[in-house]
Order: structure tokens, then sequence, then C-alpha cells
């Protein structure tokens, strides 16, 4: 009899046949439906959002042209001034009055607040109206450059004083008392007294001979008609839906001088300050803001822009923007009304669907039954429709034919799969074992390969130079004898002479040593390892003075170690000559010994840690491999791979840590004598 596997979950009654029919048929209303609606919503949005963005940016366009429009219109106005018959007439005259009535004339018609003629050393000639000292600053950019012979206009910014220089009367207007707002920077100031000024020279000829200049100005703060003429040219009557209200704005610094828009009614925002998101963006950052902003009282869609000043700074900022607040409603109401609409329809349609589905889950739910007998073990569960010529009757024929069937072959697949696993966990054990041999004995082939061809080369090579080595000792010696007294005069190259073949004499016998270790172990003792290190550091006194480096000792250990005392000594003056030429620049080196377990059995540690240049880890993967060094012209690569051996060979174990830049801790660690 089939029976299920143990590991198969229990059928859930919630995913019957119904559930999932359902779940196939009311997917595409309920879920895809809903996630397609969704995401055409979020992107309406988006689109949305940007429209308003496109438009806000559109009417900061506006407004920057008819900023533009008044620069241009200021300066062409006034080289006409400069250029007309009228003014050479006068000028020619040399009659003063009329001079400054024909400026105070001018400076009417061009709307301007000041209007003045300097000469080539900027000394006021004539102004409309009176200037009011004669310490006006003449040093601006326009000016200079209106001296120099070309026309120039900017918008700059004055100190209250020097519209006090000009005319009382505009030092008062440029005054405006701050008015706390929330978000902004905050402040120690408790008005703004500078004055934005549309600042605007033109040259003209004095008599056909020197050069002077007429410099003419309007002031912006509180200049209620400049902006409400932006305002209008912005936002014409039905360019906003019902309830937004388009406003704009120009700053000095972070302060409202002139605005329409209102803290009240009947007052508007003058003196009130940016947030101050919106001016790390535009002043700080000198870049162009298009988003929502807070603007006093409200959310506005805005648009802000640096206002650059003639000597190249960011100074202030020029602002349109309209309220957000009735998008916002007419966006909420859309996205109820897609809602509602989809709620409605769904509510009408699932009904009718699932009225038409009930004839065909009753079958299914039959068949559905049948199956899951089946999986509870009872092969002999059939649906026991009747037979019907549909889609549905068919399938519950075929699924009586199946289960028939499958009763039969059950039990003969069962036995074959018995069969069959108990033939593949055979030999699965069989290709394991046989794979683990394999490996060990390669491995094993190898080292023994390498270290006997090593080994023998090595051997060959280090027997060959002796002989050379010998003949080159005797037969200096003979030479030395020869020359008798006279030998004194080459005492120095006598004496590197013999140093050199004693190095080769000693390489030789590391060579030696690392090739037949086994013939070159000596007799063993107890020892200290303090008193070897004592006795090791005379060894390489002279190459720690040269390089400067502070040896610090930590000495802790207790116990001895069984090992011959040269062979120990060997392993340690050998990793601090490695630690000294780790350390060019000098340095610290630390010699530690404690007593240390490993694996319970008791021994001591022998740790030389050095401040050097430290080792890569694909070095220090290698650094006891035989002839491997970094020292290039010095070394062997013995040194390292000789001490491991004597080290190993006493049952001991040497390791390295290390990181590029931070030094390098080499640790020796040995059995206690017994």
């Amino acid at each position: 009899m089939l029976k299920r596997p143990e590991n198969t979950l229990s059928p859930v009654r919630g995913r019957s046949v119904r559930f999932r029919l359902l779940a196939i048929a009311l997917l595409p209303m309920l879920v895809i439906l809903p996630l397609l609606l969704g995401v055409a919503v979020i992107r309406w949005n988006e689109k949305f959002n940007a429209a308003l963005i496109s438009k806000v940016n559109g009417d900061l366009t506006i407004a920057h042209q008819y900023l533009a429009r008044i620069l241009e219109y200021t300066s062409e106005h006034l080289q006409a001034l400069g250029l007309s018959a009228r003014f050479r007439d006068v000028v020619a005259a040399e009659n003063s009055a009329d001079l400054d009535a024909l400026l105070e004339d001018r400076r009417k018609a061009l709307g301007l607040d000041f209007l003045y003629l300097a000469d080539g050393d900027g000394k006021i000639m004539s102004s409309a109206p009176k200037i009011a000292s004669a310490s006006i600053r003449n040093d601006w950019p326009v000016v200079v450059s209106a001296l120099k012979g070309t026309p120039s206009i900017a918008i700059d910014i004055f100190a209250n004083s020097e519209l006090g220089d000009i005319a009382r009367g505009l030092a008062e207007r440029a005054r405006l008392e701050l008015v706390p707002t929330p978000n902004a920077v905050p402040t120690d100031r408790d008005a703004e007294t500078r004055g934005m000024v549309v600042h605007s020279a033109s040259p003209v000829s004095l008599n056909g001979r020197q050069q002077a200049a007429l410099v003419g100005g309007l002031l912006l703060n509180q200049n209620l008609v400049f902006i409400d003429t932006i305002n209008d040219l912005v936002y014409r009557a039905a360019s906003l839906p019902a309830g937004s209200q388009g406003t704009a704005t120009l700053f000095l610094d972070d302060v409202r001088i002139t605005t329409n828009v209102r803290l009240f009614e009947d007052r508007r925002a003058l003196g009130t300050r940016v947030s101050s998101a919106v001016r790390s963006t535009v002043l700080d950052q000198g870049k162009t803001w298009l988003d929502s902003a807070f603007v006093v009282n409200d959310w506005y869609i805005s648009a802000y822009e640096p206002i650059i000043d003639s000597y190249g700074k960011r100074v202030g900022m020029l602002y349109v923007g309209f309220l957000e607040a009735p998008f916002i409603k007419a966006r909420y109401t859309t996205l109820a009304i897609i809602l509602i609409a989809f709620l409605a329809i769904t509510a009408a349609i699932v009904p009718i669907f699932l009225r038409w589905a009930r004839a065909i889950f009753k079958p299914l739910e039959r068949m559905t039954d049948t199956i899951e007998k089946v999986e509870s073990g009872d092969l002999g569960a059939r649906t026991d429709l009747p037979v019907v010529n549909d889609e549905i009757g068919v399938v519950a024929s075929h699924l009586d034919s199946l289960l028939n069937r499958l009763q039969v072959r059950d039990r003969q697949l069962r036995e074959w799969n018995e069969e069959l696993n108990a033939r593949v966990d055979e030999r699965t054990r069989e290709l394991q074992l046989a794979n683990r041999q394999l490996e060990a004995t390669t491995k094993q082939l190898i080292v023994s390969e390498k270290l006997a061809t090593i080994g023998e080369v090595t051997a060959g090579v280090a027997h060959e130079i002796n002989n050379p080595i010998a003949v080159m000792q005797g037969n200096l010696d003979v030479i030395r004898d020869l020359m008798g007294d006279k030998a004194s005069l080459a005492r120095t190259e006598f004496n590197l002479l013999d140093e050199q073949i004693h190095r080769i004499s000693q390489i030789v016998s590391r060579l030696l040593q690392f090739a037949k270790p086994e013939e070159y172990a000596g007799y063993v003792e107890r020892h200290a390892a303090d008193n070897v290190i004592s006795d090791s550091l005379p060894l390489v006194r002279h190459l720690l003075n040269k390089a400067r480096i502070v040896v610090v000792r930590d000495d802790r250990s207790s116990r001895l170690v069984l090992m011959n005392r040269t062979e120990l000594q060997q392993v340690v003056v050998n990793l601090i000559v490695n630690a000294i030429h780790a350390m060019p620049d000098g340095g610290m080196l630390t010699l530690r010994t404690s007593d240390t377990d490993i694996d319970d059995r008791p021994g001591l540690a022998i740790e030389i840690i050095d401040t050097g240049v430290g080792m890569a880890p694909e070095v220090m993967q290698r650094v006891f491999d035989p002839f491997f060094t970094t020292k290039r012209r010095e070394g062997t690569g013995l040194g390292l791979s000789i001490s491991q051996t004597l080290v190993t060979r006493q049952g001991g174990k040497i390791s390295v840590e290390s990181e590029p830049g931070k030094g390098t801790a080499f640790t020796v660690w040995l059995p206690e004598s017994n």
C-alpha cells in the first residue's frame, strides 16, 4: 500500500480546489489589476508633480526675464541719455542748475531713485536728487567699467550708510524690521538695513574730452510696484485653479525685502526670512530650488534662483510660487474617485462570477477529497463521479484509471527504490574511501619527491663548493707565508678574503644542514630560554646599534627545554636578524618568554616581535619555504626553513603573525623537558 513520506505536510483545508480556482480567477481583478492601477496612479502622481515643477520653473523664467528686462531697460535709457543732444547741450553750457534739472527730469521718467554724473576721478558733478554727502563711493565695478568706456549694469547691495550718503529717504526705505520666521537660520540681527539696488552706469564724454559716467539706481527694498508687476505677469487671471494663489518675492540674502506673500490679509510678509534648507541650496550652493517649500505660513510649489551682484557674489534670491493645497486636494479627490469606482465594479462582478463557478467547484472538490485519501494511504479511494461528457468528467475518469495502475505499480517501485538505494550507498562509501587514500598518497609522493630532489641537489652543490673553498683557503695561507712581513701591506685585503671564504663556508654548512639535518643534530641538553636569549644578543649587538633599535625583554618563563644549545641559539639569532632587517629605520624589538601549554602539553613560548614593515598574506604563506627570501642579495632563503626544521625535530612548532605596516611576531613553542 502506498504511504505518504513522513516529511510531507498535511494538506491545508484553506487551500482547497475551490480556494485555488477562486484565487486564479480573482487574481487578475483583486491583485494584478490593483497593482497595475497602483503603478498607474504612482506614475500619474509623478507626472503630476513633474508638471507642477515644470510650471513653477516656467514661472521663474518669466520673472527672471522681467528682471533682466528691467536691467536692460535701465541701461539702454541711461546710455540714450548720455548720447542725447539735449544732454550734450546742457553739459556744454556748463550750467549746473540746468544739468540738475535735466537729471531730475530723466530720473523721474526712468523711475530711478537716484541719478548722478561723475567725472573721471569719480567726483560728483551733478545729481538728482541732491547728493547728501560728498563721500559717496566711486569704486563700484559698474562705475569703474563706465569710466573706462564700457556701459555696465548689475544688482548691487548698498550699506545703509551708503544709501544715506546718496539720499536720506533711501536709507529709511531700505530698513526692514526682521520678523521671527519658523525654519529660518538663527540670527542675532533685528533689522535688515542694507539696500538691493539696480545699479547702472554709462560712459559719457564731457565736451569731447573728459571721460565721465552717468550713474543711476533703483532701490528694490519695499518696491511693491516692481514685485506686483512680476506677479501679474507670471500669474495672470485664470492661470491657476480656484483656491490657489501665485506669489513673487525678492530676497536680500535670506530676508524678504519686497513680496506679495501675506502674513495677514492686509500685511505683507516683509522682513520674514526663507527656510534654512532653501538658503543652503540657493545661497550657499548656488543651485536653483524647484520643489515644495514652506513659505511664511503655508506650503507652496516654489522656485528660487540666486541673484549675483557686480562682484560675482550671491547676494539674494528671486522667488515665484503658488499654493500647493488646491493641487493636493485635487489629487486626493481624483484618487478617491478611482478607488470608489474600482470597488463598485469589483462588488458587482465578483458575485456573478461565484454563481457561475459553483458548478465547477463541486466535482473538483470531490476529486480533491479522493486525492487526499490516496495521499493518506487509501489507494482504493475513487471519485465515483457519474460519466459526464465534459472536461471535468474526462479528468475524473482518467483519475480513477490512473489510481488503479498506481496501486499495482506502487509495490514494484518501492522494491526497486530500496534496492537502488542500497547499491548507491555501497558505491558511495567505496568511492569516498578510495578518493581519500588517493589524495593522501598523492600529497605524500609530491612532498617526498620534492624533498628528495632538493636534498640531493643541495648536498651535491655543497660538497662541490667545499673543495674550491679549501683550495682557496690553502693557497691564501701559502701566499701569506711567501710574502712574509710584506703580507701586512695587504692585511685588509687578506682579511676580506678570509671573511668572504668563511661566509661561503657558513652558507655551505646551512645547505648541508637543510639537506641532511639528521647528520648535523648535536647533543641535547636542558636550557632556560632566557639564558639562551641573553647569550644571543651580543652576537647581534652591532646590528641593533647600527639600526637604532630598542630591545625590550619580558622574561616570564620558568620551564626548561631539551634541545641542543647551539641549535636553539641559531633559531633565536636568525629570528632576531630577520626582525632587524624588517626595521631599517629603527624601532622596537620585544623578546618575550612565557610558560604556555598546547593541546594539554606543557611547554614554553619564545616570542620575537618587531615594529617593522610587516608582511603581506601571500609572503607570510611562503616564509618557511626553502630558498624563499625577500632580502634579495643579502639572504639565502634557508634561515627560517632550517629554524623550522630544528624546532620541529624537537617536537615544537614555529608560527608567524604579521600585518603590513604594523610589524611581525614570530612565536617558537618547545615542549618542557621531563
